[in-house]
């Protein structure tokens, strides 16, 4: 086995205890998951056994990351990313993923036509940037348009729904996350006002 090999294989057991460990998880818990023993899990995070596929593939899943983040594997090939925009065929909307993790925070641009209100509630965290038009996010009592440049941060257990303003499409930036993950934003510079 050639050294680069040998330390991407020697990585990988590091790399699960932490995964375990930030997600809050016991061995006996992602066992029970997975259905992989508690001791070959232990051995398996403190290299003392060396990761198979067969392994690997129910934590990749357990952890919800692709596999190639969970061992670290080196990028190969084209480095771009190739977008595959969905369109909905009742509304018009289209959708285009920029994320690919399920169960992480997801990253979607949008190009969302015109709709009829509808109020949703689901475990979750939203936060959305209008990139062009006007934004209408119903968020409980609350009736608000968001402009171009303009953000919204909500708990999606709050009753909401987000369309157009008005008859003309709206394109966002659309982050979504699981419960209690909040996107964190650090800026520099001075507030700018907001449009009235």
């Amino acid at each position: 086995m050639d050294d680069d090999l040998a330390q991407l294989l020697d990585a990988i057991g590091p790399r699960l205890r932490t995964l375990r460990r930030d997600r809050g998880m016991t061995l006996e818990a992602l066992s029970a998951v997975t259905g992989i023993s508690v001791t070959a899990l232990s051995r398996l995070e403190s290299g003392k056994r060396r990761p198979t596929l067969e392994l690997l593939l129910p934590l990749a899943k357990a952890h919800r990351v692709a596999l190639d983040q969970l061992i670290a594997a080196p990028a190969t090939g084209d480095p771009r990313v190739h977008l595959v925009p969905r369109r909905h065929r009742r509304s018009g909307s289209i959708v285009v993923p920029l994320t690919q993790y399920p169960g992480r925070l997801q990253v979607f641009k949008q190009v969302i036509a015109p709709r009829p209100p509808k109020l949703v509630t689901h475990a979750g965290y939203e936060w959305l940037y209008v990139l062009a038009g006007e934004l209408r996010l119903i968020l409980g009592d609350s009736d608000i348009v968001l402009r171009p440049g303009e953000v919204a941060e909500f708990d999606t257990n709050e009753p909401h729904w987000f369309g157009p303003a008005d008859d003309r499409t709206v394109e966002i930036l659309h982050l979504f996350g699981p419960q209690g993950e909040k996107l964190r934003v650090r800026a520099n510079g001075p507030v700018l006002p907001a449009h009235a």
